[in-house]
């Protein structure tokens, strides 16, 4: 299993948290999808995962990569 970590913007809150767990549920290769509010961090685990294709899905959510 690999793991991504990203830097995204706009987290505010734990419906922020859920609004990106809820998003990428159905993206290809992910399992698990963590969130930390305080920090803005995303940790996703999985198989075969594209960073571009889950950063740009982040970007159509509303919280875009910034790191």
């Amino acid at each position: 299993m690999e793991t991504l970590e990203m830097k995204v913007a706009n987290v505010k809150c734990n419906g922020c948290a859920a609004g990106i767990k809820n998003g990428l549920a159905g993206t290809d290769g992910v399992e698990n999808v963590e969130v930390d509010v305080n920090s803005g961090t995303v940790t996703i685990s999985g198989e075969g995962l594209a960073r571009e294709a889950i950063a740009a899905k982040l970007a159509e959510l509303g919280y875009p990569v910034t790191v």
